[in-house]
This record gives structure tokens, sequence and C-alpha cells, in this order.
């Protein structure tokens, strides 16, 4: 059975008026699941907070410490332009990392082989001294270096419309962690899509990019590199603002291309993980096409489990 792993803390994270990661996002999308009756197929959890020192396992404590202690009494406090610290925010970036690392004993246990983490606010823009792009902490990074202290190889694969920056910069330098990334470029946060390490896989794509140029893109780069890594688990950073009617990107992808790209990391995991694969909500932010998107992928899970 597929594990499906949130938290009610994930809601409590403030962002400013009008900003496109909001708590609605969250929120429309399990009244969805729940409505459709997708999730009575799934075993939900409530996600743990993370201990500190996973955190601090790919964050420099002195920045993990500095979040820490700006955290506010009241109103928000802003980390960059985009990215904002609320009362809530760091319990609320704990419980998302809480959840990967959960999710990474579950299927190291073997109790399930797949698992989807419905948490805000994301976390691969955030790099290992510095938060960005609505991310605070790099849940997929913190999950990945624990999980090298069991298995020998993993591979983090990321079809958000934006790089994942953070994650790429933690990992540039460790040949145990393949990271593939398609983003469209140029685009935010030009940092790291351009760097050349034997383990990442950068995949830039114009804007206008259609479902069909993504595929022929994905197959192309991402199916060797997998292989022949061989990785002893599958990591997703799935984003779904690469969505024709999301406001950020300008990307045209649709339902068909999610569901195909699900299914094709979910077959490059049986050819090389067991199966295992943990897949983590990135971006996404119309909230219809969000909804839609990730019940797409969580039935590709589903059929695969």
């Amino acid at each position: 059975m597929l594990a499906y792993l949130t938290h009610n803390d994930c809601l409590l994270h403030e962002t400013p008026a009008g900003h496109p990661e909001r708590s609605e996002r969250l929120e429309f999308l399990n009244a969805r699941l729940n409505a459709i009756g997708i999730l009575s197929d799934c075993a939900r959890y409530d996600a743990n907070l993370v201990e500190i020192e996973d955190i601090s396992s790919v964050h420099d404590p002195r920045y993990v410490d500095a979040l820490c202690n700006a955290v506010p009494t009241e109103g928000l406090v802003r980390i960059d332009a985009d990215t904002s610290l609320g009362p809530n925010s760091l319990n609320a970036a704990r419980r998302c990392a809480g959840a990967i690392v959960d999710a990474l004993g579950m299927v190291l246990a073997g109790h399930h082989n797949k698992a989807f983490c419905a948490v805000r606010p994301p976390g691969h823009h955030a790099e290992s001294v510095i938060g960005m792009g609505f991310c605070l902490f790099n849940s997929v990074a913190v999950a990945a270096a624990k999980a090298l202290h069991t298995v020998e190889r993993v591979a983090i694969l990321d079809f958000d419309v934006h790089h994942g920056n953070g994650t790429v910069e933690i990992f540039k330098d460790d040949p145990r962690v393949l990271v593939c990334s398609s983003f469209q470029y140029p685009f935010y946060p030009y940092r790291y899509q351009e760097i050349d390490a034997p383990n990442i896989v950068n995949t830039p794509l114009p804007a206008g990019t259609s479902g069909r140029d993504f595929r022929v893109a994905i197959e192309r780069e991402w199916v060797s590199a997998v292989e022949s890594h061989n990785p002893d688990l599958i990591f997703v950073s799935a984003g779904f603002d690469g969505h024709r009617d999301d406001p950020i990107g300008q990307f045209e992808l649709e339902l068909d291309d999610y569901a195909w790209i699900t299914e094709l990391l979910c077959s490059l995991a049986t050819d090389t993980s067991n199966g295992r694969l943990i897949s983590i909500l990135e971006g996404g932010y119309d909230l219809e096409a969000l909804a839609a998107s990730v019940e797409t992928h969580l039935h590709g899970l589903l059929a695969n489990h």
C-alpha cells in the first residue's frame, strides 16, 4: 500500500497576502483527494518533527541556528524577497522534512515500497547555507543524506518547473547521489544551472516546452543516467508548476505528461531500486491544476506499488 504522509502543521506556515505558496494549496489538495476517495487506498500518516541534527547534516548549523532564532512571536520575518518566516513556519518546515524521513524509515523497513509526502513549504531551493524561493529546509536532501547511512547510492529526480538548485548545491560533490533536475531556462533561481559534475544531470528547457518535448528530453537524459548510477533508493521532488495552467511557469504540460513521468520513474525504480521510491511535493500554484496533477501522480504510484 502507498504511504501518504502529511500534517496539519504544514497549513500553519504563514506567507504574505497574495503569495502563491499559501496554505490553501494543501487544504484544497487534501480536500480533493478525500472527496474522490483515493486516500482510502493509501496508508495515511501524520508526519513527525524531524530532528534538528538531521537538518544540520545538509545545512550549515549556523544557518539552522539563525533560522531557529529568527522565528517571530507574531508577524513575518523576510528570509529573502520571496520567502518568509512566521511563528509557525519552523514547525511546518520540520514536519516537511519529518514526513520524508518517516517515509524513508517505512520504505527501508519494508512496510511500504512507495510513499508520497503532501507537505509545504517546498524545499528544493534551500541550499546548505541559505533559504530561498519559498524554501527553508531542503527536505529531500535531509532524507537522502540520512538514507546514505543505510544504502550506498540514491537518486533524486526533480521535475519542477524551477531548477532544484539547493539539492544540486548540497550534493554536487557527492558521487553517491545522482541529481537529475528538469526546469525552465532561463528562469529563477539562476543558480547551479550550468554546473558540470558527473552526478548532476541538468535538463534545461525553454519557456513554452510541450509535453512531447519534455518527454523526449527526460527519456534522453535521465534514463541512462539512473540506470548507470543504479540507486538503491529513488527520491522524487515532484513539482507540478509545469502544468499549462500554472500562474508562475511557462511550460505546457498536461495531466498525461505527469502520468507518463510517474510511470517512467516507477519503472526506473523497479529496474534499479527494488521498486523503492519516495516522492515529495514541491511546486504547483494553481489549486485545480495542482490537485488534479497530484491525483494523477498518486494513481501512477498506486498502480506500481
